[in-house]
């Protein structure tokens, strides 16, 4: 019993920057070297992104192209992690990126997804706008259909 316990405490990664027991979302976002300028030039190309997503609301088919390329992105984040784990000391100074998909899907993937996630609440926003102004043009014509049978 206490062989697994021992083994339990011990299956508990421990990264690399600050030697801490990564047990929750926090500590792995925490332990991260946020100044490497690798993870500044992800940070800006998610900014990047998200203006683009702002900047695309009034543009159908450009947020579409914008949504399909950040779906795509979120697809190959597997194939992403293992190239990056496998070629990390090019770029990094430490190895983020662990077998389960943590890191690259913190750091990567849900930034990209709540992208896609805005882009499709802006989706249903213009549909149910349409959705009315054709229902009040409907009623508009129903009424005056009445009022011309009423005027003969």
């Amino acid at each position: 019993m206490a062989e697994l316990k021992e083994k339990n405490v011990s299956s508990i990664p421990i990264d690399n920057f600050s030697n801490t027991r990564i047990t929750s979302v926090w500590t792995l976002l925490s332990s991260i070297k946020w100044s490497e300028s690798w993870l500044v030039g992800l940070l800006v190309f998610h900014a990047v992104c998200f203006t683009i997503t702002l900047l695309t609301c009034r543009f159908y088919r450009l947020q579409i192209c914008h949504f399909l390329m950040m779906v795509v992105m979120v697809y190959s984040a597997e194939y992403l992690n293992e190239m990056a784990a496998m070629n990390w000391r090019l770029f990094s100074n430490f190895q983020y990126f662990d077998s389960k998909g943590m890191f690259i899907s913190l750091v990567f993937s849900i930034p990209l997804l709540i992208n896609t996630i805005i882009i499709v609440m802006v989706w249903v926003y213009r549909t149910f706008e349409t959705m009315t102004a054709l229902k009040t043009l409907q009623l508009n014509r129903k009424a005056m259909r009445g009022n011309q049978k009423k005027t003969e």
